[in-house]
């Protein structure tokens, strides 16, 4: 029963929004669009079926509403953004592949000692740092059965006065996951469904870019790690004793893995270029710094993207051979597993901002928002980060994103104040909800492992949501206002 009501909840709100606007605007289309709008941001908080077809609402109904064409519309389920997202898919998959994301894992972890709270240092920040990289779901299920092994072996220290370490070991290896993919701009989907939808909607401001992201992304997450590590220390390690303590099994798993392989060096190389030539890519000014991008070289430069790079990449690794098999260092089989779900949820977002665009929704709740131009620009980011943490602890980040987004750009024209100081920490803060165990698919896998209680978890993650909330708003009003010049 609560399944079809929830079903039923979607279109019944969209067509109460419809008449709503119907009355206020005498525009059809906007009335649609807005009910339509109403309908998906209801069934993806609700998930009344999976947020991945809840993105084909748009594709699915408006042509038949006679808002937009299927011509127009389909190509907003494929921008060049998807690229991007897909050709990271691919570098992940090739690390996965030849198990140098574990290599790397492993060794991380035992360069940071024996120690309680060196242990906790370890796992967080191997997480932190892959979470860059790789899917922070990928990343913590990988972390998670040495950290299970490694935690069995600690509790034969019981006798010795040490008290239980699996609460603050798994929930930090999950928060640092969703801390460290807000550092670059394919750590986490938000940052690239934002990277499109704000260059396409400014063109005529400084365009955001991977070294521009992680300009901020990188010391904005690193003072949240350090934040949330020095909290779980003090909060669950304030009064327990230094003991060495065996991490055997680490040590065994990585003397299993042997020296760096052919494929291994090869896949490391590749990925490595790729981030060189991300960070190198389009020009930086800092400050009296200033560097020339390498794209300049070619005859135009505008068409060379973050995710032609991205493709590049993945297409050199499908072409370089493997040397132990008769394989390359990536094949079909590895590239079957990118997420199409993801791509329609990006495409859907895109859809329907699009055709609120086009309908002039947009500017119609612009002028419907115009008092926010009464409050201090600060406040209002404020709240707005406030009201993005919490609501994404209901639903996907990247669905909030997606309905965020347009509210934001109709809110940023009426506040005095740059339009990426409005909406960049919303959408960083979009990947800090820390309190359930559906907030983030980090929060649910370490919550599967049935070790932490609810209880310790809501009450930790709604500190820690408020310090991110903190950093998020400080990083991008002080430090990006400075890196942008704006």
């Amino acid at each position: 029963m609560w399944k079809w009501l929830k079903i039923f909840l979607g279109p019944f709100l969209g067509g109460v929004v419809f008449l709503m606007l119907q009355q206020n605007t005498q525009d059809q289309n906007m009335s649609i669009t807005g009910g339509v709008a109403v309908w998906m941001a209801v069934w993806w908080i609700t998930e009344a079926i999976h947020i991945y077809f809840t993105a084909l609402i748009p594709i699915t109904f408006l042509p038949f509403s006679g808002v937009i064409s299927m011509k127009e519309l389909a190509p907003a389920y494929m921008p060049e953004i998807i690229f991007f997202f897909v050709g990271g898919f691919l570098l992940a998959f090739a690390l996965e592949k030849w198990n140098l994301h574990r290599k790397i894992a492993l060794k991380l972890l035992l360069i940071f000692g024996h120690t309680p709270k060196r242990i906790l240092l370890g796992f967080m920040f191997t997480s932190y740092v892959l979470s860059m990289w790789i899917l922070n779901t990928a990343v913590v299920m990988m972390l998670l059965p040495a950290a299970l092994a490694v935690l069995t072996q600690i509790s034969k220290s019981v006798k010795q006065g040490f008290e239980n370490l699996k609460t603050p070991i798994l929930l930090g290896m999950a928060y640092a996951a969703s801390i460290g993919g807000t550092a670059t701009l394919i750590g986490t989907a938000p940052n690239l469904y934002f990277m499109d939808f704000y260059n396409s909607h400014y063109p005529n401001l400084e365009a955001i870019t991977f070294s521009g992201w992680f300009l901020v992304g990188l010391p904005a997450s690193m003072t949240f790690f350090i934040a949330a590590y020095l909290y779980l220390v003090w909060k669950y390690f304030k009064k327990q004793p230094e003991l060495n303590l065996n991490v055997d099994y680490i040590k065994e798993e990585y003397r299993k893995l042997g020296k760096m392989s052919f494929e291994q060096i090869g896949v490391a190389i590749v990925f490595s270029i790729a981030v060189l030539l991300w960070f190198t890519a389009k020009d930086v000014a800092v400050g009296d710094f200033h560097f020339k991008g390498w794209t300049h070289i070619f005859p135009e430069a505008k068409y060379i993207k973050e995710s032609t790079i991205a493709m590049l990449a993945a297409f050199v690794l499908f072409v370089l051979p493997a040397k132990n098999t008769n394989g390359h260092l990536l094949d079909w089989d590895a590239a079957k597993k990118i997420p199409l779900g993801m791509i329609f949820l990006f495409g859907g977002g895109f859809a329907i901002a699009k055709v609120i665009g086009i309908t002039g929704l947009s500017n119609w709740l612009g002028e419907s928002l115009s008092f926010v131009a009464d409050y201090p620009p600060v406040l209002v980011v404020v709240c707005l980060a406030l009201f993005m943490t919490f609501f994404t602890e209901l639903t996907s980040n990247t669905a909030s994103t997606v309905l965020m987004l347009p509210i934001l750009l109709a809110l940023a024209s009426n506040v005095d104040a740059h339009p990426m100081l409005i909406m960049m920490p919303v959408i960083m803060s979009a990947s800090f909800a820390f309190m359930l165990p559906v907030a983030t698919p980090p929060n649910t896998i370490v919550y599967a492992t049935e070790q932490i209680d609810s209880k310790e978890m809501a009450a930790t993650g709604f500190a820690l949501n408020l310090i991110g909330i903190g950093v998020s708003v400080f990083f991008v009003l002080v430090w990006a206002a400075w890196v942008y010049d704006i």
